[in-house]
């Protein structure tokens, strides 16, 4: 009998995120999926759940919480860990861009962090490792980071760029953390049990933060969404973690990335910001 699986998105409400979830919801009835679908703002949450359920889907559940406070992140994990006995993948997919409509100039989240920062990589970061346990449960499972090809190395004097802020290069830290810290979780996990693996799903997509701050687009949504799906779907890649992919190719990320130094160091320090239960090494 098949099981369906059960997916959370993070930052489901808009752009890639919307779309991922309706491509989920609506495929054929043999790879049916349930989803859970994250948002900040309840309005649109419920909008997006009612939207997937009047194309015949079941209605998914939705879990309210700001990522840019990370007590509201671990009441997320506790809420799903909670109310679902099970979660196959993990999308961590919401972020802020570069610049508008969250502002160009240098801000802080509830825990002091540059948001960027703190958006883009530590919320998800405690989100995976909060959830840890119920994807160890659910094994095979799968963690999907939406990261981006733009990327800029973390300085480890500065990690909160509070000299020189510029937002482009508070982006791109944030995203090469976050592929640089899946790498260090895949090291760490059993690759038959959960996978890590991170992408870039599209340039420029149609999304509000891209066309709020660039004014047009390069890529459709269906692009990102179809590398994305893969991700989360493909059972060609049962077993595959530890990669960085441009839309459905594998590539390199920023050689930071894989600085066994620099990487560790990310490691500790995301770790010591959020106050997450890390994973050891696996040890084979």
């Amino acid at each position: 009998m098949h099981v369906p699986q059960t997916v959370l998105i993070t930052g489901a409400t808009d752009g890639l995120g919307r779309s991922l979830a309706h491509r989920l919801a609506t495929g054929p009835d043999d790879t049916a999926t349930r989803l859970i679908l994250h948002g900040r703002d309840p309005g649109r949450l419920a909008s997006t759940a009612d939207a997937i359920a009047a194309t015949g889907a079941p209605r998914p559940r939705t879990v309210l919480a700001d990522l840019a406070d990370l007590s509201q992140v671990r009441m997320m994990a506790a809420e799903v860990s909670a109310s679902t006995e099970r979660l196959d993948v993990l999308v961590n997919n919401a972020g802020i861009g570069s610049g508008e409509p969250d502002g160009r100039t240098r801000r802080t989240s509830a825990d002091g962090h540059e948001l960027r920062f703190a958006v883009n990589h530590l919320a998800g970061f405690l989100l995976t490792l909060e959830l840890l346990p119920l994807l160890t449960t659910s094994a095979p499972a799968r963690v999907v980071n939406v990261a981006s090809i733009g990327q800029a190395p973390v300085d480890p004097d500065d990690p909160m760029l509070e000299r020189g802020y510029n937002g482009t290069r508070a982006y791109g830290q944030s995203k090469l953390a976050q592929i640089a810290t899946g790498f260090e979780l895949a090291a760490r996990l059993p690759a038959d049990r959960i996978t890590v693996n991170s992408l870039h799903p599209a340039t420029y997509m149609p999304t509000k933060m891209v066309l709020a701050e660039i004014g047009h687009s390069v890529d459709t949504l269906a692009d990102g969404t179809d590398a994305t799906h893969r991700l989360v779907t493909d059972p060609r890649l049962a077993g595959v973690t530890g990669r960085f992919y441009d839309r459905t190719r594998e590539t390199r990320a920023h050689p930071q990335a894989y600085d066994p130094v620099a990487r560790h160091r990310l490691w500790d320090l995301s770790v010591a910001l959020t106050g997450a239960t890390a994973p050891p090494p696996h040890a084979g």
